[in-house]
């Protein structure tokens, strides 16, 4: 028995990573009641244990390489080290390391509303420019005050049951002591790497994210088998788009799918193009787009873009390319959905790229971006310059016009408010030469959804807290509508509306996989030349290009994902988006889920809540599988050979 004294060391590890295994399942446990309108449908205990025990795999892979320093200084071959002060020091290293992964994993679980998905390493270049990110943090420490108490108590739990190895270096036989560690190390050793690849088969391939979607049932689910630690230490320096083979024949692919598009014949139109980009303003917001909703007694909360839609071209079927702001700007302006990873936070982000301000300013145009913000906020600066935008007008320029009221319109965390920006922008464009481009992203729609005080009486707090906002923006909309009708050029502009992507719901329609892309896609010309309707087509945002290049008969040939919804057939039009490694394409009247190798689940899309799949049953399935091959093929394919233009 005195020879078990010497795998002590071995004993504590042990039992330390059975509690850091407690607390990753109590984080996921947070994560989703915290989110748990989002998970309801379908859940049930069962389900949830079969995604913990998933959740378990990628658990001891983010547990064994953020424990690695901590496991070897436990189990180096030294007795000199079993002494107090040693393992006092290991004990602080095992809190600080396990406590930081549970506050990453709850902070995620906050986060996971406006992304659906976990948290990977994008983020810190997302977020890079933001100066007021401790702001928005105190806010959200505040919001989520019961995280602060949970990670408290479980931080603190663990440094109370932490246990060290019971033994003292001088009842120690060195060279006994130094068999039994080397031993332990021979033991421990292959095992972390079995356990951080994913298993211990030649056939098992370091796990990744998009694993995690062989344990959920849906893709949002993924998010609950995969923990933040492993998703931010798993995506340093990957490759984030790795070119698949489907097709080994170009013109075959070409055939079936490609972005190139025809110059167009005739004399161009050069119309003004206006587009605004309304923060997190979703489809489901919209009551002139969801009749059908509550039993037909649905209202919304947008009574001026419900009166801008009676005089416009929408779709039934509207989306948006991913479920962040630094998605939906390649997306709309450039024609390129996200795939994978925001593209503009990647190494592809040096590819040469266009979008409507330099193809329009190839024609004469002049080109102007508009963002309350900061300037470099989001990188939206960036990626304006990148794209062809000739000027850019933030929070810095709005405050040098004197005809404006300056910061005393900030909104104290993100931007100038939405009204008075708004009307900043209807005036400068006043003051371009036509023919004009111009892009406005909105931003009082945004967390933490506060509205001006003296808009607090009228747009009261309802269901949920954006929905003030929703209303408080549709407001300013109208407003800037009110201003610009009045202005030379108005008649002679294309306007088209979106969201930047979709956000809080509380209609289950909403929150589905594919609900949660659900944007709108408005299309206004004053000048009549567009017959009012909700067409009975899928629109996505990267339509939108080729769609106003379409209006302008834009006379060369040009790289777009996306088509021309307006001049396309009903049965022809599609979407399609990428959440948690699972590919979703939207085509004849159907959803199909692909995870890059075979087809996970394909639903009727009037099958709103995803809850018949009809994978193996459907005709139309493997034309579908096909034409999305094309479309990812094309996507990498571009990417990483830089030819995103002609």
């Amino acid at each position: 028995m005195k020879q078990l004294k010497y795998i002590a060391p071995l004993v504590a590890v042990a039992y330390n990573m059975v509690l850091a295994y407690a607390v990753y399942m109590l984080a996921r446990v947070a994560y989703l009641l915290d989110n748990w309108t989002h998970f309801a449908e379908n859940m049930t205990f069962s389900h949830f244990l079969s995604l913990c025990r998933g959740g378990l795999v990628f658990d001891t892979a983010a547990l064994l390489v953020t424990n690695g320093l901590w496991m070897v200084l436990m189990l180096l071959p030294l007795w000199l080290k079993e002494r107090f002060w040693y393992h006092r020091m290991c004990r602080i290293l095992f809190v600080t390391i396990n406590g930081l992964a549970l506050v990453a994993n709850l902070c995620d679980a906050a986060y996971f509303p406006f992304t659906m998905r976990r948290t990977t390493t994008t983020v810190f270049s997302e977020f890079q420019n933001e100066g007021n990110l401790g702001g928005i943090v105190m806010k959200e420490l505040l919001h989520h005050w019961y995280f602060v108490v949970l990670a408290v108590v479980v931080i603190y739990g663990l440094w109370r049951l932490y246990r060290s190895p019971r033994m003292e270096a001088k009842w120690l036989s060195p060279w006994r002591y130094a068999v039994a560690m080397v031993l332990s190390l021979a033991v421990v050793a292959p095992l972390a790497i079995g356990g951080i690849r994913g298993g211990f088969t030649k056939a098992v391939r370091p796990i990744t994210v998009s694993n995690a979607n062989q344990y959920a049932e849906r893709p949002s689910e993924a998010a609950l088998v995969l923990n933040t630690p492993f998703s931010l230490y798993r995506t340093i320096g990957k490759s984030v788009f790795v070119v698949p083979t489907y097709y080994h024949n170009e013109a075959t692919m070409a055939a079936i799918y490609t972005p190139v598009h025809a110059a167009a014949e005739g004399p161009m139109k050069k119309k003004n193009v206006v587009v605004l980009i309304v923060e997190s303003f979703g489809r489901e917001y919209i009551g002139a787009l969801n009749r059908d909703l509550e039993q037909g007694t649905y209202k919304g909360y947008t009574p001026c873009v419900d009166s801008l839609i009676g005089r416009s071209v929408t779709f039934k079927y509207s989306f948006c390319n991913g479920r962040k702001s630094i998605d939906g700007m390649p997306s709309v302006l450039s024609s390129i959905p996200m795939f994978v990873e925001p593209f503009f936070l990647t190494p592809s982000a040096m590819n040469d790229v266009g979008g409507l301000a330099s193809m329009l300013a190839g024609e004469g145009y002049q080109t102007a971006f508009f963002h309350g913000a900061q300037r470099g906020s989001m990188g939206f600066q960036a990626f304006a310059t990148k794209t062809g935008f000739q000027h850019y007008y933030g929070r810095e320029d709005f405050n040098q016009d004197k005809r404006f009221g300056g910061d005393e319109d900030f909104d104290g965390t993100w931007a100038i408010w939405d009204e008075p920006f708004m009307q900043y922008y209807a005036t400068k464009m006043g003051e371009m030469k036509q023919p004009f481009m111009t892009a406005l992203f909105t931003a009082s729609s945004h967390h933490p959804f506060v509205i001006p005080e003296k808009y607090k009486q009228r747009f009261p707090e309802e269901q949920l807290v954006i929905h003030k906002c929703i209303r408080y923006t549709d407001m300013a909309i109208g407003k800037f509508f009110q201003t610009a009708s009045r202005q030379p050029w108005f008649k002679n502009t294309i306007f088209v509306l979106t969201s930047d992507h979709t956000n809080l719901s509380n209609h289950p329609e909403f929150q589905s996989d594919l609900g949660g892309f659900c944007s709108p896609i408005i299309i206004y010309a004053p000048d009549g030349s567009l017959t009012p309707a909700i067409e009975d087509k899928v629109a996505q945002q990267i339509d939108i290009l080729p769609t106003v290049m379409g209006l302008l008969n834009y006379p060369k040939p040009y790289c777009a994902f996306g088509i021309d919804v307006l001049q396309t057939a009903g049965k022809d039009t599609w979407a399609v988006n990428y959440l948690n490694g699972i590919y979703q394409y939207v085509k004849y009247g159907y959803v199909l889920q692909f995870d890059g190798q075979k087809t996970k689940a394909i639903y009727r899309l009037d099958d709103r809540l995803m809850q018949r799949n009809l994978k193996g049953r459907v005709d139309v399935e493997q034309k579908m599988v096909r034409e999305l091959k094309a479309i990812i093929q094309q996507y990498m394919e571009r990417m990483t050979q830089n030819r995103l233009k002609l």
